[in-house]
């Protein structure tokens, strides 16, 4: 039998092994980071996040606006960018569907539903329904778009990994909506305030555009009415 020491001494030897392996990081697996479901608050440091939404307006910086230059055209609007057969609308309503729509060749879409957030509103006609861009183009040039590449506006324009940057809405609002921020337009829906102010700001973060006085003066008085709002948002690459 061994003794207490040898009995030791013994598993001593596996005990390191095993702590070994666990410190040692998977090659496969080094650049991966734990899935998270409530991230926490960034720092000041941090570059992206969630944050509340009355700190998250805080990063908004303040500048002038200007539309000197500005054409719709130098936004080239839904490409195919991974080359399956639908574009930047058709992979927003598909990705937005309550009842998924039947597709067909070419990326043709038939049936399915809506819910549109401005209006509170289900739409049951693809064709009743824009692809808003939640900062309109002409506002991102006014903002710092502008100043941006050809291909950097591209981006922009069929910016699908921003999560809130692109939404499926009925006509009617969005076409009321047209080039205005929230000092000049908010949606109608009541219910729909908080929840349009986190994306306008996401999107605003993600881009690093600015906002002018009246817009971020309207934001912060409006989201007194959204303590509980997150907003979350990854800087664009």
């Amino acid at each position: 039998m061994f003794s207490a020491r040898r009995l030791a001494a013994a598993l001593t030897g596996p005990l390191l092994m095993l702590a070994a392996a666990a410190c040692t990081p998977n090659p496969s697996h080094q650049d991966a980071k734990p899935p998270s479901s409530k991230p926490s608050a960034p720092s000041s440091g941090d570059k992206d996040g969630t944050l509340g939404l009355s700190d998250a307006i805080g990063r908004l910086k303040m500048a002038r606006e200007s539309r000197n230059g500005y054409e719709r055209g130098k936004f080239h609007l839904w490409t195919d960018a991974d080359h399956d057969g639908c574009d930047t609308r058709k992979e927003v309503l598909l990705a937005e569907a309550v009842k998924k729509p039947r597709q067909g060749k070419g990326c043709r879409l038939a049936g399915g539903s809506w819910r549109s957030y401005y209006d509170d509103k289900t739409v049951t006609d693809a064709r009743k329904l824009d692809i808003d861009h939640v900062v309109p183009l002409a506002e991102a040039w006014d903002s710092g778009a502008s100043k941006w590449t050809p291909e950097r506006r591209e981006q922009y324009a069929n910016d699908l990994s921003g999560g809130r940057s692109l939404v499926a809405v009925s006509l009617g609002p969005n076409r009321t909506k047209g080039d205005k921020d929230p000092a000049e337009w908010m949606p109608p829906a009541k219910d729909a305030t908080c929840t349009y102010l986190a994306d306008w700001v996401s999107a605003k973060l993600r881009w690093k555009l600015t906002v002018d006085h009246a817009e971020q003066t309207k934001l912060q008085l409006t989201a007194a009415a959204c303590p509980t709002t997150k907003v979350t948002f990854t800087p664009a690459p």
